[in-house]
């Protein structure tokens, strides 16, 4: 009889450990309902997804199966979710999801909430082991608790101006694994230009040294490497870049352009 124990655990498994360790990971988001982007994603060795339940049209359904894409290509799912809710968070976990991504962070309270909906021992996370999580019940009540909590990332989005008058105290939430700035949202709230804007970067700088100040690993969504380079030096290690629909729009652009006019 095949001992479960024995397998080796996979990469997405480690990916909570390496974003608190503060390693160079990279990731993207994916907003197209299907596994294949994911898996492709996968092979090519990118660390993390991050499916956008919040932006694009991903239902539960939908959410399963690119959940199991990632596993089986070993690449880490992480959930933006679009309903931060402990129902909606239980689910997305229970599907087999290395953690949640949580909008509009702005205040202890909120912090505090989502940590909880993650965690069996120090929250009240709902227990099932039954799940693809917990192996279908392959392993025990007190293992697949301690694994979740390991394992499971969770990650607050700073994306509100409001959130500045509480960041000393978010990021000092005991369980909070990772602070993504959303600097799409804070662009818009001060009326900046951009996101890479003088404005916007000032914005930034106080959180990103809260985070620094409570060792907290900071993700950053970042156009280009020069802009990556520069959050760097702010304090980040984690990155996202671009989408599959970003991917997707740029190569089709690209291949557009160089076919252009007549073949001769």
């Amino acid at each position: 009889m095949l001992d479960i124990m024995q397998i080796p655990k996979p990469a997405y498994s480690s990916f909570r450990k390496r974003l608190k360790s503060q390693d160079h990971l990279l990731g993207t988001f994916v907003k197209t309902p299907t596994t294949h982007a994911t898996e492709m994603l996968g092979l090519l060795g990118f660390d993390f997804v991050v499916f956008d339940q919040e932006h694009a049209p991903l239902g539960h359904d939908a959410l399963d199966r690119m959940i199991l894409a990632g596993r089986a290509s070993n690449i880490a799912s992480i959930v933006r979710v679009g309903d931060p809710s402990e129902s909606n968070i239980l689910s997305v976990l229970d599907c087999g999801a290395s953690g949640v991504l949580v909008p509009h962070v702005s205040t202890v309270e909120k912090a505090e909430h989502i940590v909880a909906c993650c965690r069996y021992r120090a929250g009240h996370r709902g227990f099932a082991n039954t799940t693809r999580a917990g192996g279908f019940g392959s392993v025990s009540f007190s293992e697949h608790m301690d694994t979740q909590d390991a394992q499971v990332s969770c990650i607050a989005m700073i994306e509100d101006v409001d959130a500045l008058d509480e960041i000393e105290g978010i990021v000092a939430v005991e369980g909070l694994d990772a602070i993504f700035i959303g600097r799409g949202d804070l662009t818009a709230a001060i009326g900046a230009p951009s996101m890479t804007s003088a404005e916007t970067h000032e914005i930034v700088k106080p959180i990103m040294q809260a985070a620094r100040n409570a060792g907290l690993p900071i993700i950053m969504l970042c156009p280009n490497r020069k802009d990556a380079v520069a959050m760097t030096k702010l304090g980040a290690s984690a990155f996202l870049i671009s989408s599959d629909h970003g991917f997707m729009r740029s190569a089709a652009t690209a291949a557009l352009t160089e076919f252009a006019g007549p073949i001769e």
